[in-house]
C-alpha cells in the first residue's frame, strides 16, 4: 500500500553519521537523464523537479530502493556515485538492466522523526536482483495487478507467504510463493502501479531485492545460537586418545 507524503520536508539533516531508514512507500518518480558505469564505479544523474529542492549534497535518498548519496544537485535533478559493489549487486549493472537514459526510477527520502511508518523497514542495502516474470491484470473490475518475480537461489530463504519484501524500492507483500520455481508473486493495488515505475516492467527486466530485515537478525540469532552449541559440544567433548597415528598426524 502506498501513500504521498503532502508535507513539504525541510532539509534533510546529514545523515552521515547515522543509520538511514525507509519504509518502501515511494514518494517520487524521477527521470535517469545520464548514466556511467564503468568496471569500479559509475554516477547517475535524475531528473526529480518533485524531490529535489529538498535534497542538499550529502544527503541519502533510495533510488529503486538502492541507498545512493547526493554528491551534486541542480534546480530539479541530482547525481549521486555508484561504487562497483553498487554496480554489481543492483539492477543497475545487471545483464537483463532496463535502466538507461530515460528510464523512470523510484526515489524515497529518509524516514524521519513524527512521520508516519507506512511499509516495513527498508534499509536500502540491496541483497540481489530478480527478473520478472509477469505483470498480468486481474481484471478491469478489481484494476489491480499480479506481479511475479523469480528470486535467486540465496535470497529464497528470505521469503515468506503474506510476509514483506522490497522489490525497486517497493514495500510488497507476498501473495503467492513457489518453492520449486522460486517465483514470488505480489498483488499490486491500482494506485502503486499508477505511481511507481512497476508499469513500465517487463519480463525479464532486473529488478532490486531487500529481504526483511527483521528475518534477517531473526537468521543470524539462529546461526549464533546454533554455533554456541557446537563450541559447546566440542569443549565438553571427551580428549581423542593419544596413538601413534594422531601423533605422526601432529608432526611427531
Amino acid at each position: 500500500m502506498l501513500y504521498t507524503r503532502r508535507e513539504k520536508r525541510a532539509k534533510q539533516e546529514n545523515w552521515e553519521n547515522g543509520e538511514t531508514v525507509f519504509t518502501g512507500i515511494i514518494e517520487h518518480v524521477g527521470t535517469i537523464q545520464a548514466l556511467e558505469l564503468k568496471p569500479f564505479g559509475g554516477r547517475v544523474t535524475i531528473q526529480a523537479s518533485g524531490v529535489a529542492s529538498e535534497l542538499a549534497v550529502s544527503n541519502s535518498i533510495a533510488v529503486n530502493g538502492c541507498c545512493l548519496t547526493v554528491v551534486a544537485l541542480g534546480k530539479d535533478y541530482f547525481s549521486a556515485d555508484l561504487s562497483g559493489e553498487t554496480i554489481q549487486k543492483t539492477s543497475f549493472g545487471a545483464k537483463n538492466s532496463a535502466l538507461k537514459k530515460g528510464s523512470r526510477v523510484n526515489l524515497e527520502q529518509p524516514l524521519t522523526a513524527g512521520k508516519e511508518f507506512g511499509g516495513h523497514f527498508v534499509l536500502g542495502h540491496i541483497d540481489g536482483t530478480g527478473s520478472v516474470t509477469r505483470l498480468d491484470s486481474e481484471g478491469s473490475e478489481s484494476g489491480s495487478w499480479l506481479f511475479g518475480v523469480e528470486v535467486p537461489e540465496d535470497f529464497a530463504r528470505y521469503i515468506a507467504p503474506k510476509g514483506s519484501i522490497t522489490i525497486d524500492g517497493i514495500s510488497l507483500t507476498v501473495a503467492r510463493w513457489n518453492r520449486n520455481s522460486r517465483v514470488a508473486e505480489v498483488a499490486v493495488i491500482p494506485y502503486t502501479y499508477e505511481h511507481t515505475n512497476l508499469r513500465d516492467r517487463k519480463p525479464g527486466d532486473a529488478v532490486n531485492l531487500e529481504g526483511d530485515v527483521l528475518g534477517k537478525y531473526v537468521e543470524r540469532y539462529l546461526e549464533a545460537r546454533s554455533e554456541a552449541a557446537e563450541n559447546s559440544a566440542i569443549a565438553n567433548a571427551s580428549p581423542a586418545p593419544l596413538t601413534i597415528a594422531s601423533l605422526l598426524r601432529q608432526g611427531f
